[in-house]
């Protein structure tokens, strides 16, 4: 039933993404820029009914009360597709700095640019680089919320850290809060895998490292706080779901935390 669920999950998921983008462009393209959000939002709420009807996955955030008014950096764990969007109902006007290809898609594109989403070469050195921080400090002194995977790239629950030192820079550069997020969406919608896997998991905003501190104090405080909680809500949700599949490295970091 999981394959079967799975695959009818991934299908409903694009017609959903295709037909949304298609039926709703005009509103989109004629309201104001962040009054278009509307649509988008609606997107990733529609997908968060399907994903629970269809597959029987479900989620709850906690410490929504962590988030500060005002421009800010929102810097969650990425381990899957899922949290590359699930959260956006819950930022007021966010924003991405994102490779410039994306840009390039017919429609999809032309959202990214409405919403004016910073697109960078990452080929590119010097004066293209400035450009790019330049367009972010921008768009945070209009009080908006850059959301930064610090990581980089999705990573599978459980592995070890990897964080690059760019949020850092970021960090000394904006002068504005970060605000940590932990979650385990790894377990339940699998990297460069079809299958979704039902159960339940919690979101943790954790409170944010306000600006001013040195950029590594402000790293290794970042990796502590996120880490911690990241472990806490793994033995979390593996417990109260005992018939996920783990993959390796949460299996791994289990037997670390003495939880085997």
């Amino acid at each position: 039933m999981i394959i079967l669920r799975s695959i009818l999950f991934n299908l409903v998921f694009y017609a959903n993404l295709v037909v949304q983008m298609i039926v709703l462009t005009p509103i989109y393209f004629l309201l104001p820029r962040k009054k278009a959000w509307f649509v988008p939002k609606n997107w990733v709420r529609s997908n968060h009914w399907l994903l629970e009807k269809i597959v029987g996955t479900t989620f709850e955030i906690e410490g929504l009360e962590n988030i500060p008014d005002g421009p800010y950096i929102f810097a969650p764990k990425h381990q899957s597709f899922w949290d590359a969007y699930a959260l956006l109902p819950w930022l007021d006007d966010p924003f991405y700095i994102l490779k410039r290809e994306l840009t390039w898609i017919p429609l999809f594109g032309w959202y990214i640019i409405k919403q004016r989403m910073v697109p960078v070469n990452r080929a590119a050195r010097g004066k293209a680089m400035t450009d790019v921080m330049e367009r972010t400090k921008n768009e945070m002194a209009t009080g908006r919320q850059l959301i930064i995977y610090p990581e980089g790239t999705r990573r599978p629950p459980g592995a070890p850290p990897e964080y690059k030192y760019g949020i850092a820079r970021l960090y000394r550069d904006l002068q504005v809060p970060v605000v940590p997020v932990a979650m385990h969406p790894g377990l339940f919608w699998p990297r460069r895998r079809f299958l979704r896997f039902p159960g339940h998991f919690k979101v943790r905003v954790l409170p944010p490292v306000e600006a001013g501190l040195d950029p590594d104090a402000f790293l290794k405080k970042l990796i502590a706080v996120t880490e911690a909680a990241s472990d806490e809500l793994l033995v979390e949700t593996v417990k109260a779901n005992p018939h996920l599949p783990l993959p390796p490295t949460a299996e791994q970091r289990l037997r670390e935390l003495g939880q085997a």
